[in-house]
């Protein structure tokens, strides 16, 4: 094959990897815009870690282009010709030296910033942070408020404890105390935190503020990244970020007891939850108000899912998770807990067993009314 050629084979190869390469690249970019994204940060922490994704991509396509293209140009300058012959090189310093200054160099680029970073995502938090203890269990999340429940009689701070939806105020910095009862969890929410680890026995924490333009109807998507038994995959929970008026309004409405069920079914359900879910559950202003095993539900009909962010919250999935549970969320019976004397049962039974479809069908509808 004549030089002439192999020029223009490789003139051609150029031109369709000079298509390909920003169609690839478009490609890979659009399959990134996710409900669990992160390149669309919510918060100055999610903010400044996308900035060291940027520094880190940037790079990354800086060094793949460069060594593809001298790839190129060394294929096609060093091409087997007629009557050359190929020269062995034995060392050359100063190659030597720039190609270990260059990585040196990049790896810098790279490290400074993420320091910088991780100094100031765990630093002190604001002293005016809402306090927000969140606590992993297979397989929900429970969110404590500290000092944000209604005075108790003596007139001090009561905290207010809700489960698998967390309510937070744009503008506002969070404290978010993590912490796990069984396993070890682990806590992520893209747009607005990172992840960090939910060990036993052990506190971490982490801190951040949504922007004041986060505001929106649509929930973030949060969920447990550390393997943690399995309905792992089962284990989310959603973040609204309202405004000042918004968030006030749905601390308001928290705070409250229970709203009495107005339907003659409902009132039949509140009656049947005592007997059967107070064991487990709370619903506050009401006789099934002291356990605190499985998730608070005194305003659980005013949440937008149930099971911990795996089904919408409604009327036919409420009967269909009281029934069964373990259907919806592989290993939730009973049989599957580790039972001890200190430790009481975690996990939910499947009430179908227990009791007729009409006493499911009205427990559910007592759900649906405590908004």
């Amino acid at each position: 094959m004549t030089e002439e050629a192999l020029l223009r084979i490789s003139q051609r190869w150029a031109r369709r990897l000079l298509i390909l390469a920003p169609a690839a690249l478009f490609i890979l970019l659009t399959a990134c815009s996710d409900p669990q994204t992160t390149i669309e940060p919510a918060s100055d922490m999610t903010e400044a870690i996308q900035g060291v994704y940027e520094i880190v991509f940037w790079l990354s396509m800086f060094v793949f282009i460069a060594i593809m293209l001298l790839t190129l140009w060394l294929a096609v300058h060093y091409r087997e010709q007629p009557g050359r012959e190929a020269i062995q090189i034995h060392g050359h310093q100063r190659l030597e030296i720039l190609w270990t200054i260059i990585p040196v160099a990049i790896v810098l680029i790279m490290l400074v910033p993420t320091w910088q970073v991780i100094a100031d995502t765990t630093d002190t938090p604001p002293e005016d942070s809402m306090v927000i203890t969140a606590t992993g269990k297979q397989w929900w999340f429970e969110f404590t408020y500290e000092g944000l429940g209604l005075p108790d009689d003596e007139g001090n701070p009561t905290d207010l404890v809700t489960a698998n939806e967390l309510h937070l105020q744009a503008g506002k910095p969070v404290h978010v105390l993590l912490r796990a009862d069984d396993v070890i969890h682990s806590f992520w929410i893209p747009q607005l935190a990172g992840k960090v680890d939910m060990v036993p026995g052990h506190e971490n924490d982490l801190w951040f503020t949504p922007f004041e333009d986060s505001v929106r109807e649509e929930a973030y998507l949060g969920q447990c990244v550390e393997f943690c038994g399995a309905s792992h995959a089962n284990m989310r929970f959603r973040v609204f970020v309202h405004d000042e008026e918004g968030f006030n309004a749905w601390l308001e409405n928290e705070r409250s007891d229970a709203v009495e069920p107005t339907s003659e079914l409902g009132k039949l359900g509140a009656t049947l939850f005592v007997v059967r879910c107070a064991e487990c559950h709370t619903v506050r202003g009401t006789a099934a108000s002291i356990a605190d095993f499985g998730p608070d539900l005194t305003h659980v009909g005013s949440r937008t899912t149930i099971a911990a962010g795996i089904l919408d919250n409604n009327i036919s999935n409420l009967v269909d998770w009281i029934s069964n549970p373990a259907e919806i969320k592989p290993g939730i019976n009973p049989e599957n807990d580790v039972i001890d004397k200190e430790r009481p049962l975690r996990f939910m039974r499947a009430f179908e067993d227990e009791i007729s479809a009409e006493d499911i069908q009205a427990i559910a509808q007592y759900l649906t009314e405590l908004k």
